[in-house]
């Protein structure tokens, strides 16, 4: 699945990331509702789901037991339009903060999803508007 990404020296690349969760199916459908992943494999029986974020993965893994949030990572996500974005995460009951300008020149928001892991949104400036700033 890995097909035409440039690898490290090791030949080292990014599979995915994994969200290990105790409440499966309601996590798999808001990501895949809520974000609009798009489902790559999904295993009922074993709760394992794979879903596709643009050329990243993210794989979402149902366990028994409790698995405590860490504030240690985050999920970043590039959108083309980060206020609709926040709108709809907001129609699905996300607690979504306001907007903002990062020092980097880019628009960023974040979102808890439903297990309370924090995601960050983040949105570049249109090409079009840095190509007309530099002239």
């Amino acid at each position: 699945m890995s097909g035409n990404v440039a690898r490290g020296p090791w030949g080292c690349e990014l599979y995915a990331v994994e969200i290990r969760t105790h409440d499966w199916p309601p996590l798999v459908a808001w990501y895949r509702e809520a974000l609009g992943l798009r489902v790559l494999l999904r295993v009922v029986e074993d709760e394992y789901a794979l879903l596709a974020a643009g050329a990243s993965r993210v794989a979402i893994v149902g366990r028994r037991d409790p698995i405590p949030v860490s504030s240690r990572m985050q999920l970043i996500f590039e959108v083309d339009d980060l206020e609709s974005t926040c709108h709809r995460l907001r129609e699905f009951a996300a607690e979504v903060s306001e907007s903002s300008e990062h020092g980097e020149g880019f628009w960023q928001a974040t979102v808890i999803d439903p297990d309370g892991n924090r995601l960050r949104l983040i949105q570049w400036p249109q090409r079009r508007e840095i190509e007309g700033d530099e002239r």
